[in-house]
């Protein structure tokens, strides 16, 4: 063995630890390449989380600017609103202080007429007078007829007295 070849167990050891390292290194391989895997797959997950997330943001923007209009939107109704009820507030004012004063002026208007006469007062001298009127309309009416009859009477006693002076006159001038 001198001639430089290796005994056979020392070839046998070293091929021994050959495949041990070769198992070693195939063992590392596959459990960096599982890894890699595992690795990759949670990159792919984190990815496609990643774009929804994205996506999401992408929505959620779209949806603020969507609250953002809506919100200048009730702004502006708001402030109509506000406007309107501020010219409600002004014309019920105005309508409450109207009716006060007409609460005012029916309250004169009755003291007046309490202190002065009654309503029932007003309307049985109203029914007076017109039962006067009344009165004075037919007594007119009866003065108007007799003096209708009483010019007719003067009429005929004028005619009378006509012919009469007529017939007088008539038996002068034969006298003569």
């Amino acid at each position: 063995m001198e001639d430089g070849a290796a005994p056979q167990e020392e070839v046998n050891v070293l091929m021994f630890g050959v495949i041990q390292l070769s198992e070693s290194i195939n063992y590392v391989y596959e459990t960096i390449e599982a890894k890699i895997a595992k690795i990759s797959q949670t990159l792919r997950s984190h990815e496609g989380t990643l774009q929804k997330l994205g996506r999401e943001t992408e929505r959620a923007a779209e949806v603020e600017k969507q609250i953002q209009e809506v919100m200048q939107l009730l702004q502006a109704q708001m402030a109509k609103q506000q406007a309107q009820t501020k010219m409600a507030k002004d014309r019920l004012g105005r309508m409450e202080q109207e009716e006060a004063e007409l609460k005012t002026k029916v309250k004169k208007l009755e003291l007046y007429l309490n202190t002065n006469m009654s309503i029932k007062e007003l309307q049985e001298r109203a029914e007076e007078q017109s039962n006067i009127l009344k009165d004075l309309q037919y007594f007119t009416e009866f003065q108007k007829e007799n003096i209708e009859t009483q010019n007719k009477k003067l009429s005929e006693l004028k005619k009378m007295s006509d012919a009469m002076t007529y017939t007088t006159e008539v038996s002068e001038s034969t006298q003569l």
